[in-house]
C-alpha cells in the first residue's frame, strides 16, 4: 500500500478483496442495498442480505424482484450459483468482513433528520462485531453522521477505529428507473475516517466497477457533503422552473416551449422541467438535512429551504389547475370524477415514497372529489402490500384498469406520471378534459369538444 498508512489487519483485509474471499453483508435490501447486494455477488463475492421485511427475504429466496431495476433473472443467477443469500437475523454479521449500511434516512413531520436507523444498524453491528471488519455507510445522511453518530457506537464495544475496523461513507447514488447508469459504470465518491479505510474501500469497489471512476476524497464530511450538493442542486433549479412556471402561467406564455427553445443554446444552460412536485427518498429530503445541521453553526440556508418550499406548493398548483379546468367546463371539484395517471413518484418505477402524484390525490380527495388511479406498475396504494408504496390518505385505493368507455366517464383525466406504458393518444383520444403535467401530450389534438390543459 504505497503511500498508506498501514494498520493491524489491512494487509490480509486487502488480500481477502483482491481475491474475492471476503464475505459481504449488506443491510437494507431496498433500491439501494439489493442492487448492491447483486452487484458484488455478480462479481463472485459471497454476499448476505439483511432486512427484517420478511417479503424481501422470501422475494429472495423465489427470485422473485420486487424492484424494478432488477430482473427476476438476475436474482437467480446469483441465488442459485450460492453467491447470494439474505437472512433477517443479524447474527449473521459474526461472520462478515465487509459491512454494507443501506437503511432508510427519511426526515421527521418537522424536517428534521431521522437517523434512527442508521443508530439501529450501527449497535446492532457493535453487538456481532469482530475485528478486522470494514463498515461502509451509503445511506443520504448530514455531514458529519459518519464520525459524529455512527464512530462512537461502534467503538462503544471496545474496538478502535484505524486499528481494529475501518469506517468508510460511500454515498449511494442510485437513480431509479435510469438504464443508462447503474452501480456498474456510475462513479463512485468515497471518504474514509483515515487514509486506510479509504484506500481498501476503493479496493473493493474497484473490484466491480472500473478503478478510474473510484473517486476518493479526504474524509467522510466531505463525501457526504457531495451526495447533498448533488441533490439540492437538482431540488434548487427544479424550484426555479417551478417558480417561472407560475409566472408564465399568469403570463399566458407556454413554458415548455420556452425550456425547448433555450434548450438550444449549446452552452450555458441546463433544462429542468416543472411537475407535480419532487419525490423519492433523495430531493424531497436532503435539502432539510442540510438546512437543519447548518443551524448547529448558526447559519440559515434561506435559498435551500425556499427551493424547497417552492417544490412543495407543486401538488396544490397541480389541484388548482384541475378546479380550474374543470370550472371552464361548468363542473364543480367537489363531486367530480377524476383519474389520476400515475402514483409513482417518477416515470417506469414502483416507488411511491414522497410521491407528488399522491399528494395531489390527497388534496383531491380533501376537495371531495371522487379520485381512481391508473399505475401498471403499483397495483394498490395503502394496504401496505406494495414494498415502496406509501399510505393514499384515503384508505386502501387500487389501480384501476383503462378502456376507452371508462375514460369516457371521468370529469377529469390528471397525467401525473410520464410512464412509458401508458398511452397517451388513446387516452386524450377518449377523455373529456386532460390535465397534462408532464407534457407528455404535446403535438395530440383532443377529441372534438374535449380540452388538454398543461401545467
Amino acid at each position: 500500500m504505497s503511500g498508506q498508512k498501514k494498520t493491524t489487519g489491512s494487509n490480509g483485509l486487502l488480500a481477502g478483496i483482491k481475491k474475492k474471499k471476503v464475505k459481504i453483508a449488506v443491510m437494507g435490501l431496498g433500491y439501494v442495498g439489493l442492487p448492491l447486494a447483486i452487484e458484488f455477488a455478480r462479481s463472485g463475492f459471497n454476499v448476505i442480505g439483511i432486512d427484517p421485511d420478511k417479503r424481501k427475504i422470501k422475494a429472495i429466496f423465489d427470485s422473485q424482484s420486487y424492484i424494478s431495476d432488477i430482473s427476476s433473472e438476475d436474482i437467480k443467477a446469483v441465488v442459485s450459483q450460492g453467491y447470494l443469500r439474505a437472512t433477517t437475523d443479524f447474527s449473521a454479521l459474526e461472520d462478515i468482513d465487509i459491512i454494507f449500511i443501506c437503511v432508510p434516512t427519511p426526515f421527521s413531520k418537522c424536517k428534521e433528520p431521522d437517523v434512527s436507523y442508521i443508530i439501529d444498524a450501527s449497535n446492532t453491528i457493535v453487538k456481532h462485531m469482530k475485528k478486522r471488519q470494514m463498515i461502509i455507510l451509503e445511506s443520504t445522511t448530514y455531514p458529519g453522521t459518519t464520525e459524529e453518530v455512527v464512530l462512537p457506537i461502534l467503538e462503544s464495544g471496545g474496538k478502535k477505529c484505524g486499528t481494529d475496523f475501518h469506517l468508510v461513507f460511500s454515498p449511494e447514488r442510485v437513480d431509479p428507473g435510469n438504464r443508462t447508469f447503474t452501480i456498474k459504470n456510475t462513479p463512485k465518491v468515497i471518504g474514509g475516517t483515515d487514509e486506510t479505510s479509504t484506500f481498501l474501500a476503493k479496493e473493493l469497489y474497484s473490484q466491480v466497477i472500473s478503478s478510474h471512476l473510484v473517486v476518493t476524497v479526504s474524509s467522510t464530511r466531505i463525501a457526504e457533503m457531495t451526495k447533498l450538493l448533488e441533490n439540492i442542486f437538482r431540488s434548487v433549479n427544479i424550484a426555479l422552473i417551478n417558480e417561472l412556471t407560475f409566472l408564465a402561467d399568469r403570463m399566458g406564455i407556454d413554458i415548455w416551449e420556452v425550456i425547448t427553445a433555450a434548450s438550444s443554446k449549446p452552452f450555458g444552460f441546463m433544462p429542468f422541467y416543472p411537475g407535480p412536485g419532487v419525490g423519492g427518498h433523495c430531493i424531497p429530503v436532503d435539502p432539510y438535512y442540510l438546512s437543519w445541521k447548518a443551524r448547529e453553526y448558526d447559519f440559515y440556508s434561506k435559498f435551500i429551504e425556499l427551493a424547497a418550499e417552492i417544490n412543495l406548493s407543486m401538488p396544490r398548483y397541480v389541484v388548482s389547475k384541475i378546479a380550474d379546468a374543470l370550472n371552464e367546463s361548468g363542473k364543480s371539484i367537489k363531486g367530480a370524477k377524476i383519474l389520476a395517471m400515475g402514483v409513482a413518484f417518477k416515470k417506469n418505477i414502483n416507488d411511491a415514497r414522497n410521491s407528488p402524484a399522491l399528494k395531489v390525490i390527497e388534496e383531491l380527495h380533501k376537495k371531495e372529489a371522487v379520485v381512481s388511479y391508473n399505475d401498471p406498475h403499483i397495483k394498490s396504494v395503502g394496504n401496505g402490500s406494495e414494498l415502496f408504496c406509501v399510505t393514499s390518505g384515503m384508505g386502501t385505493i387500487h389501480s384501476e384498469s383503462i378502456t376507452a368507455a371508462k375514460l369516457r366517464q371521468y370529469d377529469c383525466v390528471v397525467i401525473l406520471v410520464d410512464h412509458d406504458a401508458f398511452n397517451i393518444p388513446f387516452i386524450v383520444k377518449n377523455s373529456k378534459l386532460v390535465v397534462d403535467t408532464k407534457n407528455v401530450t404535446s403535438g395530440i389534438k383532443p377529441a372534438k369538444g374535449a380540452r388538454i390543459v398543461k401545467i
